[in-house]
């Protein structure tokens, strides 16, 4: 049964009350929702808040399975940079399988600033108990990602409105320096087209945030 949480406190709580599964070197956390939904600030958050507690923990982002800037245009994607089919969800699906296994494992991260994934930049340590995972495709109901469903202990889904997701997104790419108009036509171009994406096609979740993100 789905649940609705506000509160840090309570996704804290049922988080910890989960039991690591047997032969698991960790729990496993999915944070997913649309870009501008607040996923980056409540993992950051959550995981604060469990090593308050006393369990480590640690954000891993799904960004840097980001395809380069090169194949994307190779592939005629680089305008849809950010959609499902613009990352290597294979590549994906293998760290998450080896970080329920693997006491330390070595993921790619996103340089923003530079729009290209760097890889080995980022480590899971052997001793984090909690890894909170965040993206956009990681409860979507589609070939192939349909399967990293099973992959977590808990799902958590960021549910935000429609307009403020739109003003979220326009209000960053403002920070990016883009005008007022480009970064309304950035980001009702391919991020909202990618919230739509998510939004029709979202599998269940053990929990829907509700709480403040931003």
């Amino acid at each position: 049964m789905t649940q609705e949480v506000t509160s840090l406190a309570d996704l804290v709580t049922a988080i910890e009350a989960l039991p690591c599964r047997p032969g698991r070197a960790r729990r496993l956390v999915a944070l997913a929702g649309a870009p501008g939904s607040g996923k980056s600030t409540l993992a950051e958050l959550l995981v604060r808040a469990l090593c308050a507690q006393g369990t480590s923990a640690a954000v891993v982002p799904m960004d840097g399975f980001h395809l380069d800037n090169r194949l994307l245009l190779e592939m005629d994607l680089l305008a849809r940079k950010g959609a499902p089919e613009s990352f290597d969800r294979a590549g994906f699906q293998r760290l998450i399988e080896a970080m329920a296994v693997d006491e330390e494992v070595i993921y790619p991260e996103f340089d923003r600033a530079r729009d290209i994934a760097i890889a080995g930049a980022a480590r899971v340590d052997a001793g984090v108990e909690v890894a909170v995972v965040e993206g956009n495709y990681l409860m979507f109901d589609a070939p192939g990602w349909r399967d990293l469903a099973a992959l977590w202990d808990v799902s958590v889904r960021v549910d935000v409105p429609r307009e403020m997701l739109r003003e979220r997104l326009v209000a960053r790419w403002q920070a990016h320096g883009l005008s007022d108009a480009e970064a309304e036509a950035r980001a009702e171009g391919n991020d909202l087209a990618n919230a739509d994406h998510v939004a029709a096609a979202s599998l269940p979740v053990d929990v829907i945030w509700r709480g403040k993100t931003e």
